[in-house]
């Protein structure tokens, strides 16, 4: 192989390394300095003149069926140790990925068939979804439906870098129309996966952003249960992120019926202590708030007490604990917490 191909395969490779490796703890993006262009042809890979020169024209250590090889389309050259992370390549935002690259990082998601780079690609790719023009690249290039299908990946970290990239996706009103169909399969994982794991917190994540506006609220009616029931058995990261989900939804009053009648654990009326952390207790009392300002025709009320462990019952009916744990909250050291509950009270 001559001097001439190696020079050209080794910016294209440089470049590649840095969108896949910059996904990390730096939450960064390793681009070429100036010129270079990633090459899907091999043929014109090897053909084209050297657009770019580097300083250290050695070449990196790939191997033969890397996700590197893969994505750039590139003969694997015979190595010689050299520090990848010199030369030609720099530190820069996610937001500077352009169109082709994550166009390649779709494709090599599709392709790859070792956990490892999975996950490496769907965090570049969630991190790249920070950024408003990212989100509407991957929708336009019907990248939604390419990423949720590793929801179902057999590999729970893959799983968990899903959700993580989905839920950045969220934070666009547009892609939300296409992310709204896969809430069934995001509750599933909820209730079928470890209590207190980061697939649990990662769906959470990803409900709140969905549940932000009204529009598809009503598609959480039916998990009101099961994130009243992470209430009382998570921890408080939890507790928080699923307060969160049950705070957005309290707060339209079209999602009211469906809520008070929800099956409640008892035990959730004892989350309101002082010994509960102020994380927790200022969301919940939120939740509160929102229920109290609720006020049911007598007919609804009367057929709300009939129904046994409803929600109505365990924190808005007359034989509630609630009121007389929150006035023993009004004493609370924290000043937020006593502004709330008088807020409650009054």
């Amino acid at each position: 192989m001559g001097d001439g191909s190696v020079t050209p395969r080794l910016g294209n490779m440089k470049a590649l390394l840095g969108i896949v490796a910059g996904a990390g703890a730096s939450y960064g993006i390793y681009k070429l300095i100036s010129g270079g262009s990633f090459k899907r042809n091999k043929k014109s890979a090897t053909s084209e003149s050297p657009s770019v020169r580097s300083s250290h024209p050695s070449e990196v250590n790939l191997q033969p069926g890397s996700l590197l090889a893969k994505v750039s389309g590139l003969d694997v050259v015979c190595p010689r140790p050299t520090d990848v992370g010199s030369g030609g390549i720099i530190h820069q935002s996610p937001g500077n990925l352009e169109p082709q690259h994550l166009k390649m990082l779709l494709s090599c998601l599709q392709t790859s068939d070792n956990p490892s780079d999975r996950c490496r690609i769907l965090l570049t790719l969630g991190n790249a979804a920070a950024f408003t023009v990212n989100q509407n690249l991957i929708r336009e290039f019907e990248g939604i439906p390419v990423i949720a299908g590793f929801l179902s990946d057999p590999t729970a970290e893959v799983r968990v870098q899903t959700l993580n990239a989905l839920n950045n996706l969220c934070m666009n009103i547009q892609n939300q129309e296409q992310l709204k169909v896969y809430v069934p399969h995001v509750l599933e994982l909820i209730e079928m996966s470890p209590v207190n794991s980061d697939l649990q917190l990662g769906a959470l994540r990803l409900l709140t952003n969905l549940s932000v506006t009204d529009k598809h609220q009503h598609l959480l009616k039916e998990s009101v249960t099961l994130l009243l029931s992470l209430l009382v058995v998570s921890n408080e990261a939890l507790q928080v992120q699923a307060l969160k989900v049950l705070v957005n939804l309290s707060s339209n009053p079209d999602m009211m019926d469906d809520i008070v009648q929800a099956q409640a654990p008892a035990s959730v009326v004892l989350l309101f202590d002082a010994r509960t952390t102020p994380a927790v207790l200022l969301r919940l009392l939120t939740f509160a708030g929102n229920l109290k300002a609720w006020t049911p025709s007598a007919q609804v009320a009367d057929e709300l007490r009939r129904k046994q462990d409803c929600l109505f019952r365990v924190l808005l009916d007359e034989s509630s604990q609630l009121h007389s744990r929150l006035v023993q909250l009004l004493s609370h050291p924290d000043g937020e917490i006593q502004a709330q509950v008088a807020r409650i009270l009054t």
